[in-house]
């Protein structure tokens, strides 16, 4: 039996107090915010990083302790409950003083695994659910078994903390576009399995600026009319290449990958995955859109309003982080 803790009291993860940790998500949006957010929660290196295997997670947590484990696709319990398994053998051999999630189904396996052990947990709740928690926060709400923290203001209260925003830590600058040369253009789709996004491949399609200079990462999509390269994965090194050189980057709206393009420079364009053209499991893309013309750190449209002029305007822009801390704008 997993005893419930009192999630009232605030663990005291800082900086100032670092800790060995059992630090558990899935990736896309959850491993690239956990990254982001474990050294101002004071993660020691040789806290323990549970996560998937992919290209992603090969290249954020090349330097880190690793377990990983098989993927799990969303609500998949079966999935989950394989993973307490491999997780609970881990915690067996050794000590950890904090469980830090960021989800999705990873968090429902790492943390009450962790509870079980005696290991205090805290669960922090993506930065794209703006309005309310995910079926993984919300599962462990009522559970009882973790602390509990937003990144949205507008909704903490209770037992849900408030914990300091990812995307506090981006500003935008201007840049000088490219003149004379058509525009180098950098789509990427992300990492989900068993959905596609071909209304947003022809919707590029439709402005006429894609061309042999543009390069395509289509992830679970597959397409045979595109031009320019086309793959369906890439490597980090590839990946970042293509960053460098591209004048825009398209994506969808993944948390995951507009991090990694925030942290990069990039000013995205995130075209929003819907759920009724079976394109994701749910519509909260659209809560992270929202979120990201918000705070102006790219700009996020529905498929119809995927335009040239919205390409254009996004190679004029570009992206400034910072330490850690929120940009002076912000704070």
């Amino acid at each position: 039996m997993i005893a419930a803790r009192d999630t009232s009291a605030r663990l005291d993860l800082t900086p100032d107090n670092p800790r060995k940790m059992l630090l558990a998500a899935s990736t896309g949006g959850h491993i690239a915010q956990l990254v982001r957010l474990a050294p101002g929660l004071g993660a020691t290196d040789d806290s323990l990083w549970v996560s998937f295997d992919s290209p992603q997670t090969r290249s954020l947590l090349r330097d880190k302790r690793t377990l990983l484990v098989p993927y799990i696709k969303p609500r998949d319990w079966r999935g989950t409950l394989k993973a307490v398994g491999q997780i609970d053998k881990a915690l067996a051999v050794e000590n950890f003083d904090a469980a830090v999630s960021t989800g999705a189904a990873l968090a429902t396996a790492a943390l009450p695994a962790a509870r079980r052990r005696g290991i205090p947990a805290l669960y922090i709740e993506s930065v794209s659910r703006v309005l309310g928690p995910s079926l993984a926060g919300r599962m462990l709400y009522h559970s009882r078994l973790a602390e509990m923290r937003t990144q949205h203001r507008s909704w903490a209260g209770g037992r849900w903390g408030l914990h300091p925003s990812v995307l506090e830590t981006f500003s935008i600058e201007d840049r000088v576009p490219p003149e004379g040369r058509p525009l180098k253009i950098f789509v990427t789709l992300g990492t989900i399995q068993g959905y596609r996004f071909d209304t947003l491949v022809d919707a590029l399609l439709a402005t006429g600026l894609m061309g042999e200079d543009t390069t395509w990462q289509l992830g679970y999509t597959t397409r045979d009319d595109l031009p320019g390269r086309v793959v369906q994965d890439m490597d980090a090194a590839s990946f970042d290449r293509a960053l460098h050189e591209a004048d825009v980057v398209v994506t969808h709206a993944g948390v995951g990958t507009i991090l990694g393009l925030l942290e990069a420079g990039v000013y995205p364009v995130a075209v929003v995955r819907r759920a009724g053209r079976n394109e994701h499991v749910d519509d909260h893309q659209a809560q992270i859109a929202g979120l990201m013309n918000d705070t102006r750190i790219g700009t996020a449209v529905e498929i119809e309003d995927v335009t040239a002029q919205v390409l254009l305007e996004a190679a004029a822009r570009r992206i400034a982080t910072t330490d850690g801390q929120p940009a002076p704008e912000r704070r």
